[in-house]
């Protein structure tokens, strides 16, 4: 299938790796050159726009930093909406606030297009694997049609409704990560500030009714697991401030709905101030460090 990729970040450009392992015929742009040069050493074919990208393709996928993004690479004056042929699929698995997602799908739709936003979940570890979550929000037919394809970059594909709710899917389940994800830095650190190992701790947390993915799968207590961020000084996996990004896609998200997330309001100005003081590219796990600067030998 002919495929074109616009966006070869720490996330689009293992993807587009997949793709071309699995076969397909790669068209790839973005606008980092080196990126590009990448992936043109694995096999991928350049573009020399994000138009030249969709211009030949069959279906095209996108993984941008945010909604401006997507909208100029959609909707601007150069955008690919218009260059695309009739039948082709659009596919955005950038993480972007709903409303956007709909406008871009109904731009697609006016124009012939069946479009589908798709934010992933799995990180750089899962985009490296091929083992991500999908969330879609799209026609039926649509996602039938594309299944296929994100599973060679996935393991679940989802479809969570028409368009708009794979947007509402992802900045839910961001929106909880990022409130347990403090709590469980809260706990680990009153914990060993009252004496407890941390590694001891960890196996009670994971196996009582505190257990949640924040613990038993990307623990930040450094020392208590090994191969995630907290064990190589929160370097790599998702970065704090894509987790602020988030949180302020499920704080506006609410405001437009009149729905109150308070514990969400709270967790985005915990990492408003973390981003703040610098941290923004550790990963989110980093938050812990927070809380560790008030323990007595201590290393944040």
């Amino acid at each position: 299938m002919k495929i074109g990729f616009i966006g070869l970040g720490n996330m689009g450009a293992p993807m587009a790796r997949n793709l071309l392992k699995a076969g397909h015929s790669v068209r790839v742009f973005d606008v980092v050159a080196d990126n590009v040069a990448k992936l043109a050493a694995d096999g991928a074919t350049v573009a020399v726009s994000a138009r030249d990208a969709v211009a030949r393709a069959q279906i095209l996928i996108t993984m941008l930093p945010s909604s401006p993004h997507v909208r100029a690479v959609y909707l601007g004056d150069e955008g690919v909406i218009g260059a695309a042929v009739p039948g082709t699929t659009l596919i955005d698995s950038s993480t972007i606030d709903p409303q956007t997602a709909r406008e871009v799908a109904a731009a697609a739709a006016a124009r012939g297009l069946a479009m589908a936003d798709a934010p992933v979940s799995g990180g750089t570890g899962g985009a490296l694997a091929g083992t991500l979550t999908f969330m879609i929000g799209a026609a039926p037919d649509t996602f039938a049609a594309i299944k296929p394809v994100l599973a060679q970059m996935g393991k679940n594909i989802v479809h969570c409704g028409p368009a708009g709710t794979g947007q509402v899917a992802k900045i839910c389940n961001n929106l909880l990560l990022g409130i347990s994800m403090i709590g469980v830095a809260e706990a680990m650190n009153l914990g060993v500030s009252l004496g407890i190992d941390p590694k001891v701790l960890a196996g009670v947390i994971n196996t009582s009714s505190g257990r949640c993915w924040s613990s038993d799968t990307y623990n930040p207590y450094p020392g208590v697991m090994e191969n995630v961020p907290a064990a190589r000084g929160y370097s790599g996996g998702f970065g704090a401030d894509l987790m602020l990004k988030d949180l302020g896609l499920a704080t506006e998200s609410a405001r437009q709905a009149k729905q109150p997330i308070v514990l969400g309001g709270v967790a985005q100005q915990i990492y408003q101030m973390f981003s703040a003081g610098g941290a923004g590219a550790l990963d989110f796990s980093a938050i812990i460090n927070l809380y560790r600067r008030a323990v007595p030998g201590s290393r944040a």
